[in-house]
Parts: structure tokens; C-alpha cells; sequence
């Protein structure tokens, strides 16, 4: 089958990889590049980097709007587009073009968690389950017909950085069995329950900022949920402090208010008071410094008893 391939991220490698050993790859289209950190080096996405090494065409278009990209997808006249992470949004041109049409790999259980950042909003609700959806293209977000669904569960170790390695290896083989069933007509449409929708919009900074009042399981679960991207924060005196990781500590406190460092646990890390009780921090990364632990935190006297995280 010829196949037009569209992601961007290294979510979407394992995705082209798997294809790529089954089927004719005639083009990948990715986001442009853009430079490194330092604003010198231009950095190409995963995506590209896959495509030049296995002598696939690239093409990486400002929009998909405009007449010129259309015509260029149709002289390619794929069988099928398989979109994984593009990052960007296919009008109804491009979605009617393909023979098979468009299909995408989605990381989450559609309907629930349409939109930018499923993996995170998946841990930070508290799921206990998560996976891939393969499903066709629709003009509304995510609302496609789903093809299978592949699962996994969530585990209180998980961080976004592991569920995310993880979904992207399902999303493949999940894939890979979507195009098969499409390839012998069998690929069933699975209508979505558009009243069980809900949705994810791009975290904004201060999206990421820990609320102290809410309970210890809250803020456990939306320290791993952003660990490491795009990582929770709090602040002491306008400094940043970014936290990786916390422990429930199961422990009220009846001095202090939410946010207040009320105990140090040696060895661990320092205990900050929450809605419900109270977490201990175990990994920090302090404005302009490296990242500790817990330990390194106490023993370095970066924070201390009485200090109030905002």
C-alpha cells in the first residue's frame, strides 16, 4: 500500500518504523525545523531524522490550506494517510483525497481526553488505565470513527516520560493492525459516544503550578502527570522550583497552611502541607540549579520549616 506518513515527535518513530517495514512510505510530511535551545543549531523532529536515514522523501509545508500543498499530496496520490502527532490540523480536501482515507494514532481511550495532551491528563485525573486509539480522520477534533483501541494499565510508578514510552510502542503495533484490516476490508467503524467526550487543551505556564490545597493523591498525581513535560513548579519568594516527583505522606499536620513546609524527613525530603495531609518532596530542580533529591533538598537548606511554596 502507498502510504503518506504525517507526525512529527519521537511519539511517532515506532509508528512510521513499523510501517516502513511493511509498506511503500512514498513521503513523510513533519512540523519545520526549528533551532536548538540555544537558538543556533536547527534541530530536526525525530520524524525527519527517521525519513532521511531510510531514503524517505520529506516535505515539510508552512500549511495544508493552501492549493499548492494539496495539489502536491494529490500528484503523490497516496492509498492511505496515516497522521501520528503532526501537529497540525487536515482540512476536508486532504481527508477526502485517499483511497482508504485518513487514519491517526491517538494516545488515549477516545472519547475521553480529545486534543493536545492525553498522556498527561490521563495520570493527572487518576486513571487507572490507559491506551491507544487508531481511528479515522473527522473535521471535528479526535471525533473520528475508531478502528481498535489497544490497552494498558497505570501504575502509581508511572510517570508522563514512562506511559508515553509505552503508548508509543502500542500505538505502532496497534497501528500496524489497523492498516491490515483496511488492506482486506475489514477495518470496522466504531461511532464514538460524543456525549462521554471531554477534552485536553496545551498546557499554558501556569497550568503547570502545584495548587497546595488540593488533597496529597491531587498532587501526587499531577507531579508524574507532568514529569518531565512539561513539569509542575511552584514558587518561594518569585523563585521557581520545579518538582518531579512527591510521596503521599499520609500525615496531617495541624500547624502551617497548604504549602507550607511543615516537617523534614531525613534521608526523604521535605514534608509540605496540602489540602487533605501533607506530600514529601523527593525531587526538586531549583531555579538556576541542577536537580536534587529530597535529601540533597534538607541538607543543602534549600528549603525549610516554615517556608510557604506559592
Amino acid at each position: 500500500m502507498r502510504i503518506l506518513f504525517m507526525g512529527t515527535p519521537e511519539f511517532a518513530v515506532p509508528s512510521l518504523n513499523i510501517l516502513n517495514s511493511e509498506h511503500d512510505i512514498i513521503g513523510v510530511f513533519t512540523k519545520i525545523d526549528k533551532p536548538n535551545m540555544r537558538g543556533k543549531k536547527i534541530k530536526y523532529t525525530p520524524v525527519k531524522e527517521y525519513a532521511l536515514e531510510h531514503n524517505i522523501p520529506v516535505y515539510q509545508p508552512n500549511s495544508l490550506k493552501n492549493e499548492e500543498t494539496q495539489n502536491l499530496i494529490k500528484n503523490l496520490n497516496p492509498d492511505l494517510i496515516v497522521v501520528v502527532a503532526y501537529g497540525k490540523i487536515l482540512p476536508k480536501e486532504i481527508i477526502d483525497m485517499p483511497k482508504y482515507g485518513v487514519i491517526n494514532v491517538h494516545s488515549s481511550l477516545l472519547p475521553k481526553y480529545r486534543g493536545a495532551a492525553p498522556i498527561n491528563a490521563a495520570l493527572i485525573h487518576g486513571e487507572v488505565e490507559s491506551g491507544v486509539s487508531i481511528m479515522y480522520i473527522a473535521e471535528e477534533l479526535d471525533a473520528g470513527d475508531v478502528i481498535l483501541t489497544v490497552k494498558t494499565p497505570i501504575s502509581d510508578e508511572d510517570t508522563f516520560l514512562t506511559l508515553h514510552d509505552r503508548l508509543k510502542e502500542l500505538g505502532a503495533q496497534g497501528l500496524i493492525q489497523a492498516v491490515r484490516l483496511i488492506e482486506k476490508g475489514e477495518a470496522p467503524r466504531i461511532v464514538q459516544n460524543h456525549s462521554e467526550a471531554t477534552f485536553v487543551k496545551p498546557f499554558s505556564k501556569e497550568d503547570c503550578r502545584i495548587n497546595w490545597e488540593k488533597s496529597e493523591r491531587e498532587i501526587f498525581n499531577f507531579v508524574r502527570g507532568m514529569n518531565p513535560f512539561p513539569s509542575a513548579f511552584t514558587t518561594l519568594d518569585e523563585k521557581i522550583f520545579k518538582i518531579y516527583a512527591v510521596e503521599e505522606n499520609f500525615k496531617k499536620y495541624d500547624n502551617g497552611v497548604c504549602g507550607e513546609v511543615v516537617d523534614l524527613k531525613k534521608g526523604k525530603g521535605v514534608v509540605v502541607k496540602t489540602g487533605n495531609g501533607s506530600v514529601i518532596l523527593t525531587q526538586v530542580k531549583p531555579e538556576n540549579k541542577k536537580l536534587l533529591n529530597g535529601a540533597d533538598i534538607i541538607n543543602g537548606g534549600i528549603l525549610k520549616v516554615g517556608d510557604i511554596l506559592k
